[in-house]
């Protein structure tokens, strides 16, 4: 798959599908608590997050050139929507960082797949957009440009995004989430909260970050700091498997899964700009526990090499480039509601599927 190449700021090489790769990945724990109380269980410093998303913002021109990661996402995410054939009155965007949601909604042409079909924007299904982030700098970043007038949205600052939700039950008819939970703390919480808001029979659509996201920068870390400091520190956040979402969505009350993964490759010019870029997402490190102050310049160094070595893609021109791989999580599920289609019960089957199959 072969997509459109982003501004040449840092190097916006086009994205491509790649197989499923293997790497370690530090498992990421969960606290499984539904109250909307925030959890004492902790892996991400709310407080670091936060600033480092403010700071992102505030710097608009970097922040923007360093958006198509988290505007492709969107635009896939919004791509499911062509999928379901309803109107949503009153849609939450959970997590909207900088609404790359809504842009992606206000796209003139919603199914890159079919560029001659005449389908209307996607913001045209939803009445009301709700865009909903605890960064009020990256919320408003883009208020004043144009793709603002293709939706009704409203913009709302939450105090806290792992706390109680300020919504009644049954409030929206969807909720949608892009790139914004794998911060999350307490994400069975939050997923019983999102399902509390939800109406009856409304979905709840999202993508994050999960695996083996940045599995070339994760072990070339490693790799170069067993060689130069004779340790290895958390400098790569722990994320979600695909494995543990279905669970997850099932012990939030949600029917109706659908979960699958995809992986997006950006390629760098070297180490130092995918790390500036990261930065300029908002996507630093936020681990409790990590070493505080910047990675040592030889180990930056030894990183360098390191990557060049094991996962560089040389040219034909010879010049070597870095691949990123992120690996996005997507999820859908429905909240139950009356008139849901429902399983059959066990072994009430008549057609034999090795009859189909035409097997012995």
């Amino acid at each position: 798959m072969r997509l459109t190449p982003f501004p040449p700021a840092a190097l916006r090489r086009p994205l491509s599908s790649l197989t499923t790769p293997k790497a370690q990945h530090q498992k990421r724990a969960y606290a499984f608590q539904t109250s909307g109380i925030p959890t004492s269980f902790q892996v991400f410093n709310n407080r670091t997050k936060w600033l480092q998303r403010e700071r992102a913002a505030s710097n608009v021109e970097a922040s923007r050139q360093a958006d198509y990661l988290k505007d492709e996402v969107a635009m896939r995410v919004a791509e499911r929507l062509l999928d379901v054939k309803r109107t949503f009155p009153l849609t939450l965007d959970f997590g909207a960082y900088t609404a790359s949601l809504a842009r992606a909604l206000t796209n003139p042409n919603p199914d890159p797949s079919q560029p001659d079909t005449d389908i209307p924007p996607l913001a045209t299904k939803i009445g009301t957009l709700v865009a909903a982030d605890s960064s009020q700098k990256a919320l408003f970043r883009d208020a004043e440009l144009e793709f603002n007038k293709g939706i009704n949205m409203e913009r709302v600052v939450l105090p806290y995004e792992e706390g109680p939700l300020p919504w009644e039950d049954n409030t929206f008819d969807m909720v949608l989430s892009s790139l914004s939970m794998h911060w999350i703390n307490d994400l069975p919480g939050v997923l019983g909260q999102i399902n509390r808001i939800l109406k009856p029979d409304a979905p709840f659509i999202g993508a994050m970050l999960g695996g083996d996201t940045l599995f070339e920068l994760r072990t070339s870390l490693q790799l170069a700091e067993q060689e130069r400091r004779g340790g290895i520190g958390v400098h790569v956040s722990p994320l979600a498997d695909v494995k543990d979402i279905g669970g997850l969505l099932g012990k939030a009350g949600f029917k109706m899964l659908t979960v699958d993964v995809e992986d997006i490759v950006v390629e760098y010019p070297d180490t130092f700009a995918l790390m500036e870029d990261l930065q300029a997402m908002g996507e630093g490190n936020a681990v409790l526990g990590r070493e505080m102050g910047a990675i040592g310049k030889d180990v930056l160094l030894a990183t360098e090499g390191i990557y060049r070595e094991l996962h560089g893609n040389k040219d034909e021109d010879g010049t070597v480039r870095l691949p990123a791989t992120f690996r996005v999580i997507h999820m859908i599920g429905w909240k139950e509601g009356a008139g849901q289609p429902q399983p059959l019960k066990r072994g009430s089957g008549e057609i034999n599927l090795r009859d189909i199959l035409g097997t012995k």
